[in-house]
């Protein structure tokens, strides 16, 4: 790929299903992320709610960025993103598809000049460019050997000054007892 750059983020584990993911950007507190009971506690997001995030949020920059040098007024947009949760052949529960409702609110006198803009903003999404036509995943795993853990405390002590625990229920169908 001509002119790659990496993004890189890295997770610990809190307990139970709890993640602190810290996404290496000064200034921007870890995200508690959390599996859905009965698995977790559903303390914060999932895997599939980030990643229909993920994707709401690339697509409504992506139109916001035309809408604005198409000089239309975006007085607000609000997005919504839906993860239709699957089985696969084995039984698995993965990411059949996921829907997205943007709404912008604009003048009237803007409508001739929003539709160029839905024709290309799509295109300039780079995450759901990349999920549409499927991305190589790699995946490396090296045990490390410690000593046991004690309760946990601590790590749940280093994130809290900044933390933020993103909450909500779990609106798909069953989890099957197995992570997403």
């Amino acid at each position: 790929m001509a002119n790659a750059s990496e993004v890189t983020v890295s997770m610990e584990l809190l307990d139970g299903y709890r993640f602190g993911v810290d996404f290496q950007m000064d200034g921007v507190p870890p995200l508690v992320m959390d599996e859905p009971p009965p698995l977790g506690t559903g303390d914060g997001p999932n895997a599939a709610r980030v990643l229909a995030a993920a994707i709401a949020n690339c697509l409504s920059a992506s139109a916001l960025f035309c809408l604005r040098k198409a000089r239309v007024d975006v007085r607000g947009m609000r997005t919504r993103a839906t993860a239709a949760m699957v089985r696969d052949e084995r039984g698995r529960l993965r990411v059949g598809a996921v829907d997205v409702q943007i709404r912008p609110e604009t003048a009237p006198a803007d409508a001739g000049r929003i539709g160029r803009c839905l024709e290309l903003f799509e295109d300039y999404c780079v995450v759901t460019q990349s999920v549409r036509t499927g991305l190589p995943v790699t995946v490396e795993v090296k045990p490390v050997h410690t000593a046991p853990a004690t309760a946990g405390t601590d790590q749940l002590a280093r994130l809290a000054p900044g933390a933020v625990a993103v909450g909500g229920t779990y609106e798909g169908p069953g989890h099957g007892g197995r992570p997403a």
